[in-house]
């Protein structure tokens, strides 16, 4: 399943709560996790970089689990801090979407 625009950023947010990840990873859980949304390689570091300038998120060099050279992410206070600011707008549009499908009426 593709992942609708705007969403990659707090999924990766998410991903980096339980501590530092490279990217193959994060890619990894959120695809395990979710059960049926792809990460594609391109946007997953775009993305990585884009909350790396934004300073949500910060980036040190280091050994993954395959003995290979890797970027590893970290949430910052500040991706603490804007996680919990998408996931709350995320819940609210959620349960706004979710009234719109179970109406069972056509009034206004």
């Amino acid at each position: 399943m593709d992942l609708v625009q705007g969403t990659l950023d707090v999924l990766i947010l998410k991903a980096l709560t339980w501590g530092p990840r490279h990217g193959y990873a994060v890619a990894r859980w959120i695809e395990h996790t979710s059960q049926s949304l792809q990460v594609l390689d391109g946007a997953l570091y775009t993305s990585l970089h884009r909350m790396e300038v934004r300073g949500w998120v910060s980036a040190s060099w280091g050994i993954s689990d395959k003995s290979r050279r890797a970027k590893f992410y970290t949430l910052t206070p500040a991706g603490r801090k804007r996680l919990s600011a998408e996931a709350a707008d995320w819940g609210e549009y959620v349960a706004a979407v979710g009234r719109v499908l179970k109406a069972t009426t056509h009034r206004v």
